[in-house]
């Protein structure tokens, strides 16, 4: 890899050049395969435990600094590809044995494994397993010539062919596909879902959308529109048969609305009751700047954005709070002499952390417990100064065992004074420097780059005056620096 890496490519010739890509990406391929087996080596050995990391995903993220989705996709990948051991020590033949043997042999990658996987997690139940078997057979020897979306499109027409009726599938087929993925949100601020409804759940949202889905309805556009179920006797009949008559949304549209105002029923109810310690409703922090001039985004306590304007017009129903911050962008203290954080004060960790703060954590505030700095077993005080937050997970990784993290506040006189530092084990860090959690927070990471692009624009700028030094020829130095 030194050597390609270093290697000047203009000298190939394009037929040299087509087989050196081939090379490599039947290389890369095999090394997935390795992959694989290290991940399943380290779940055999409770390597994660060992070190701390409540799952071999986070293992992975602690030790690669890759993404959560991709630490989710190879260890899925391990789990169905891998060659895991009996008790015995005896290797267990894969999951999907062909799709394994082509990407140790080079011919297939993670794409057309990832393909070949899903169509064989949609085979109904009751279809055999000789069946499943020749089934994942043909798909890998298909992977083997041809691209991913082929595999894909060739499994379309498997599926119909094994379950040709569509009778096949079962009450376990259904509980394995059930699921609702909310995906990240885009720069217009809009999330993506997406999912599977078991027949149940479909039953008892179908009544919902029937009567506060009807056109007219819970319309965000119409002042006029009536909010809420249209069957209510409370619902003027001629106001609703004028607010139909301007509705020009879509059926997809009128079922959005439909749901966010059933949402807001539901929270506005108090029938959800609390989570940790605060009512389950929607907590949203914006600055005092914002709110005056009414611009830019607020972040809601489960780490997605809305602009201001949207957040102003939720107040209007909410009951505002007031948090004071330092110069640092810390609270201002709030203090108590029991263990467990008020109300108030988590509301201030919301407004100042905004989820999780050990580095590269991701858990939005909601997901989060407060955490002493300095453990309340050992003297730790439960004032605001002191006091974090930190995700179920993240918080069994402080420890004083093999692998255990330590928490401290950062010092005075330093860049981010007041906020919690994690400290690494020596597996991640033999220094054990410690660290910041940036990912709730983008704009630091924003104004770091900034100020590192301003001390090289200004590095470069001072370099070219002292090449242009009167009587110094370019590229020559002043006699007086000792150098030649």
């Amino acid at each position: 890899m030194d050597e390609l890496c270093d290697a000047d490519l203009t000298s190939l010739a394009d037929r040299e050049l087509i087989d050196a890509l081939a090379r490599l990406e039947k290389s890369l391929r095999r090394a997935s395969a390795v992959g694989h087996n290290l991940i399943v080596e380290a779940v055999e050995r409770s390597l994660p435990g060992k070190l701390g990391h409540k799952t071999v995903n986070k293992l992975l993220v602690g030790v690669l600094r890759i993404s959560a989705a991709d630490a989710s996709a190879r260890v899925t990948a391990a789990k169905s590809l891998g060659t895991w051991h009996a008790l015995s020590g005896q290797p267990l033949p894969a999951d999907l044995p062909e799709t394994a043997a082509a990407q140790r042999d080079g011919a297939i990658g993670p794409d057309h494994a990832r393909a070949v996987r899903e169509v064989i997690r949609k085979i109904p139940h009751a279809v055999s397993s000789s069946d499943v078997a020749v089934a994942e057979q043909i798909l890998a020897d298909l992977a083997r010539s041809a691209t991913p979306e082929d595999v894909e499109k060739a499994g379309h027409d498997l599926l119909a062919y094994l379950n040709p009726d569509g009778d096949l599938t079962d009450g376990k087929d259904r509980k394995r596909l059930r699921g609702i993925r909310l995906g990240r949100q885009d720069q217009n601020l809009m999330t993506p879902i997406s999912g599977h409804l078991d027949p149940e759940t479909r039953a008892m949202l179908e009544p919902i959308l029937a009567k506060w889905a009807r056109p007219g309805m819970n319309n965000p556009d119409d002042p006029e529109s009536p909010t809420g179920d249209a069957e209510h006797p409370h619902v003027d009949r001629d106001k609703l048969a004028a607010a139909a008559g301007r509705d020009t949304r879509t059926a997809t549209q009128r079922n959005h609305d439909a749901i966010k105002e059933a949402l807001r029923t539901l929270l506005g109810s108090g029938a959800l009751g609390s989570h940790r310690g605060l009512p389950v409703t929607a907590i949203i922090t914006m600055t005092l700047d914002q709110l005056e001039h009414a611009t830019g985004i607020a972040t809601t306590a489960g780490g997605g954005i809305l602009p201001i304007r949207d957040a102003l017009k939720m107040a209007e129903r909410s009951h505002p709070v007031l948090v004071l911050f330092d110069h640092n962008g810390r609270p201002l203290h709030l203090g108590r002499s029991k263990r467990l954080a008020t109300a108030d004060q988590r509301l201030a960790l919301i407004a100042a952390d905004r989820g999780c703060t050990r580095p590269g954590c991701d858990a939005p505030a909601t997901m989060t417990a407060v955490h002493h700095v300095r453990d309340w077993s050992k003297g730790g005080a439960t004032d605001i100064g002191v006091l974090t937050l930190g995700c179920d997970a993240c918080h069994a990784l402080i420890h004083d065992g093999p692998g255990g993290w330590h928490t401290r506040t950062a010092p005075e006189g330093t860049e981010y004074a007041g906020r919690t530092q994690w400290v690494p084990p020596p597996h991640l860090d033999p220094d054990q420097t410690p660290r910041i959690n940036h990912r709730h927070h983008p704009r630091e990471l924003l104004q770091r780059a900034r100020r590192k692009a301003n001390a090289r624009r200004e590095t470069d700028v001072r370099r070219r005056g002292e090449l242009r030094v009167p009587g110094v020829s370019r590229g020559e130095r002043p006699a007086e620096d000792g150098l030649p």
